[in-house]
């Protein structure tokens, strides 16, 4: 029995690795997880962006970078052209005897008040060395962005596993292989172990290496063993739907693309609805 499994687990195996689309489908949860460490920032982090003029005021420069992201210019033309931009950006430059603040007009309220509020700190001569602050984590030391988009990449892995079900169990319907079964030596008990256990392997991997590159591998390793069985369970019953049901490849990369909102729905929820209708989710 154990033997037959590894017959079907190793051919799809071999499968797999010499086709595009399985490969891509490994690679890529890796990819978004690099991703996630770029583009989510740290607990930390400010939000504000400063645009100045280069060389202009060096002292002035070096107190906003304190506090917020300075980014330099060679002129002031360069400064407005820079905040008219879609992103949120503010610039500081000279206008006779004092700094003014350029606004586009579509900043928030916060980042404009910040920022008036360190030039006004820096045009009264406060420094660092005579403030005593206290940070205060709340129990929050992983940015909640973060931890919302890892949550959503392993849910992205279960049904990327599921989807190289459906494409092993097309390619046998394709190659008229799937109504044989009845009459080799693998009994259907065997090659549905088989079939799921190449799904639960890239569960397995997928879920291990996005968790460790992201940084969560110090979470309770029970609870991540929760969340990677619940995956495999998942990924092996959207790779039989859609692979017993679709008639071609791209029947079945569409419907498993769709599947996955009502999966994101549930992360969605979570985060957008009061603490009394969570446990729903």
């Amino acid at each position: 029995m154990l033997k037959k499994i590894w017959m079907v687990f190793k051919r799809d195996i071999k499968v797999n690795t010499r086709e595009a689309i399985p490969l891509f489908i490994i690679i890529l949860p890796m990819l978004l997880a690099i991703g996630i460490n770029l583009i989510t920032p740290g607990i930390n982090d400010t939000t504000v962006n400063v645009a100045m003029i280069r060389n202009d005021d060096k002292e002035q420069a070096a107190y906003f970078n304190n506090f917020a992201h300075v980014e330099f210019f060679d002129n002031r033309q360069a400064i407005e052209d820079r905040v008219m931009e879609r992103d949120s950006m503010l610039g500081i430059v000279k206008e006779g005897e004092e700094y003014i603040i350029l606004a586009q007009g579509n900043e928030t309220e916060t980042v404009l008040e910040y920022t008036k509020l360190i030039k006004a700190l820096f045009e009264k001569g406060a420094r660092l060395e005579d403030v005593r602050t206290d940070i205060v984590e709340l129990g929050r030391e992983i940015p909640p962005l973060k931890k919302l988009m890892v949550n959503a990449l392993l849910l992205l892995n279960a049904v990327l596993a599921g989807m190289i079900i459906a494409l092993n169990i097309l390619e046998e319907k394709t190659d008229n292989t799937l109504s044989a079964v009845n009459v080799t030596p693998v009994s259907r008990t065997a090659f549905i172990l088989g079939k799921s256990l190449t799904g639960i392997v890239f569960v397995l991997v997928l879920a291990t290496a996005c968790i460790f590159i992201t940084g969560f591998n110090e979470v309770d390793i029970v609870k991540i063993l929760l969340v990677v069985v619940a995956t495999a369970v998942l990924s092996m019953m959207i790779g039989f739907i859609q692979g017993v049901n679709s008639s071609d490849v791209m029947e079945a990369a569409g419907s498993v693309k769709l599947m996955f909102l009502p999966l994101a729905g549930s992360i969605a929820g979570y985060e957008l609805v009061t603490g009394g209708w969570q446990v729903l989710f």
